[in-house]
């Protein structure tokens, strides 16, 4: 006669090694990409209040221009977008300087230079969460400022088009700056100084298409100049900025 089977190991034996939990693996490129930029929008939001102070600051820069100009309508409404597209311009700058500056001091940047992601995958990443937790916000508010500084209700929607368009330049150009300016004493003056004046042709470009529309004149040869300069910046500066973030890490 047969005897009953044997127990397998590890069961029915106290002695017997129980399975663990699985190793944990780390992450693919597409999962690196996804977690990286939870991770950046998270930082962004946490870290002082995220597009509100952005915001604010819009807010309070065409607050003071009619009380400086007078508030007559007909003084502010020939200047309202420019004023407006400058005022985002500036807006764009407050968060810029721990873009980059946290994760060097951290030690971050080392451990994303030794991931699946290269440095120019990860300035594009964060340039992208800088569009979308304070560029879209500030396209959102870009209309009513402009509102508030006289320009007709009918142009809204091409406001916050352009001024959405011309932030995804601004985020690429002010990443640039602050890659630039990893290690600086005073990073954030020198971020103003390298990114105001690539700040210029958006700022021409998306007020111009305003001033276009409000005279009656197509606003396409405008947009395309606004949307050629997001795209140049898209493609030169995270070449640019990974090798200033090398250039950081010694």
């Amino acid at each position: 006669m047969s005897g009953p089977p044997l127990p397998k190991w590890g069961e029915g034996d106290p002695d017997g090694a129980e399975p663990g939990p699985p190793e944990p693996q780390l992450p693919g490129p597409r999962g690196g990409t996804r977690v990286l930029f939870e991770r950046e929008l998270s930082l962004a939001w946490s870290g002082g209040g995220g597009p509100l102070l952005a915001c604010a600051f819009f807010a309070c820069l065409t607050a003071i221009l009619p009380l400086a100009a007078g508030g007559a309508i007909e003084t502010l409404r020939p200047v309202a977008a420019g004023a407006a597209w400058l005022a985002l311009a500036l807006s764009s700058l407050l968060s810029l300087e721990r873009l980059f500056e946290r994760d060097l001091e951290d030690g971050g940047l080392d451990l994303l230079a030794t991931a699946h992601l290269s440095l120019e995958a990860v300035f594009v990443i964060k340039a992208l969460s800088q569009w979308v937790a304070t560029g879209l916000p500030l396209a959102l508010a870009a209309p009513v400022a402009a509102l508030a500084l006289g320009q007709p209700l009918h142009l809204a929607p091409l406001t916050a088009l352009a001024a959405g368009i011309g932030g995804l330049g601004f985020a690429f150009t002010g990443a640039l700056g602050a890659a630039l300016a990893l290690g600086a004493r005073r990073g954030g003056l020198l971020i103003a100084v390298v990114v105001l004046p690539l700040f210029i042709p958006p700022v021409v470009f998306g007020s111009g298409a305003l001033v276009r529309a409000a005279e009656g004149l197509p606003v396409g040869p405008a947009l395309a100049l606004l949307g050629a300069y997001c795209l140049f910046a898209a493609l030169l500066s995270p070449f640019a900025g990974a090798a200033a973030i090398r250039n950081a890490q010694g």
